[in-house]
């Protein structure tokens, strides 16, 4: 057994410190919590000569310089990261401790410099005399407006505690999709790569030189059609690459320059939704993030209009924010939201049947909630499907191009192995 020696707070926020024994550090870390303690610093200590010694650190009175970056160099604040700010910050709250004084705590002990730097400057706004959500609201590329906004509500119920523990579950299920999506996507794409690798290898590599040694065995004789399609293709390549890839880059400019614009974003986003194949999985993921923080925002207390308002401009989708926008004055109006839902003609009928059940029941935003759970799943099962699917193809695709550009080789040896046998 090794002693550990700890500094925590208790319920009130009073700071206590003394000695445990246990296995390990965590094993220390659960015994303290087991008294209703928050551990704020736990470090081993040693024996020696029948007295408790901690770890040594730095020497007593060193000077102790910490290397500050400049802002623009720093990174930004990772999901994970702030998804656990929020739920340490939850269980602060909810353990009775005041909100400045969780704060430090979480300051004190966090290593994202840029998100320390936030809360060190959060905390000045909060003893000036702003409210939490005004705080938070300063910090746009930290803290996005439905967070803001949540925070507002829970600060006006109350209820701060358990509006920071929804927020963190809906960062978490986010994250959690977004991840997924990247996971099953990343084979495919090193496929296409390597694929994308060897073809331009071979055009610009091996092509040339069979041209050039056919050009002297053919003695100017006509090369087979799809010969010469391969050597024309492969002098595209060789010659005219910078050209190609100029034209790339200026229709990605071109694209994002449009993207920019109300019209560009609206138009690129409706082809989104359309696409072949990819399409239902943009719209699916669309509606389950529409649906999930329009209920986490009901459910925190948010009136329905500002809820409305904040899932418009966090939806991240052109096509949906519009419809979004139409639901938004028709509530106003005093409609009931299926309504509009439905005539929006971008959400199905099993999402408008719930909305309808959840505004009868007066459960909507549980409603939501469970729309948003059963849309995630799909977008699950698509990712995986669409997975199995894309693997194979891309490789018949490697297949087929490389076979292709063989053949094409081949076929004027033939013709010439069977002039010389003449």
């Amino acid at each position: 057994m090794a002693q550990f020696k700890f500094t925590a707070l208790d319920a009130k926020g009073k700071e206590v410190q003394g000695e445990i024994e246990a296995d390990n550090q965590a094993a220390a870390l659960a015994r303290i919590r087991e008294n209703r303690l928050f551990p704020t610093k736990v470090e081993e200590v040693a024996a020696a000569g029948g007295k408790t010694l901690a770890k040594k650190g730095a020497p007593k009175g060193a000077l102790q310089m910490e290397i500050r970056m400049p802002k623009f160099l720093r990174g930004g604040v990772k999901t994970k990261q702030l998804v656990t700010f929020t739920r340490q910050l939850s269980t602060l709250v909810n353990a009775g401790l005041p909100l400045m004084r969780a704060m430090r705590v979480l300051r004190n002990q966090e290593k994202n410099p840029t998100l320390r730097d936030a809360l060190a400057e959060m905390a000045e706004s909060i003893e000036s005399g702003s409210t939490f959500a005004e705080a938070l609201a300063a910090h746009p590329k930290i803290f996005d407006r439905l967070f803001v906004n949540m925070v507002k509500a829970g600060e006006v119920g109350g209820v701060l505690d358990v509006v920071l523990a929804r927020l963190a579950d809906f960062q978490e299920k986010a994250e959690k999709i977004k991840g997924k999506v990247k996971s099953a996507m990343t084979y495919p794409i090193v496929v296409l790569v390597m694929a994308v690798s060897i073809l331009t290898f071979l055009m610009m590599v091996i092509v040339p030189k069979f041209a050039d040694i056919f050009s002297d065995l053919m003695g100017g004789k006509g090369m087979p059609m799809l010969t010469q399609f391969v050597m024309n293709a492969s002098d595209v390549m060789v010659k005219r690459l910078p050209i190609v890839i100029g034209v790339i880059v200026i229709l990605v400019i071109l694209i994002r320059l449009l993207a920019k614009t109300n019209f560009g974003r609206y138009a690129l986003d409706k082809f989104k939704l359309g696409a072949p194949v990819f399409g239902s999985l943009i719209s699916k993921n669309s509606i389950s993030r529409f649906t999930r923080t329009l209920g986490t925002l009901m459910s925190a207390g948010v009136p329905v209009l500002q809820a409305l308002n904040i899932v418009k401009e966090t939806v991240g989708n052109e096509v949906i924010s519009k419809a979004v926008a139409v639901i938004h004055d028709a509530v106003k109006e005093g409609e009931n939201m299926a309504p509009p839902i439905a005539a929006s003609k971008v959400f199905p009928p099993m999402v408008v049947s719930m909305v309808e059940v959840g505004e009868e029941t007066g459960a909507l935003p549980d409603m939501l909630n469970k729309i948003a759970d059963s849309y995630d799943d799909d977008v699950d099962n698509a990712v995986a499907a669409l997975t199995s699917i894309i693997e194979p193809v891309l490789i018949i695709f490697l297949a087929v191009v490389v076979g292709t550009i063989v053949i094409a080789l081949f076929l004027p040896l033939v013709s010439i192995i069977g002039g010389l046998s003449g």
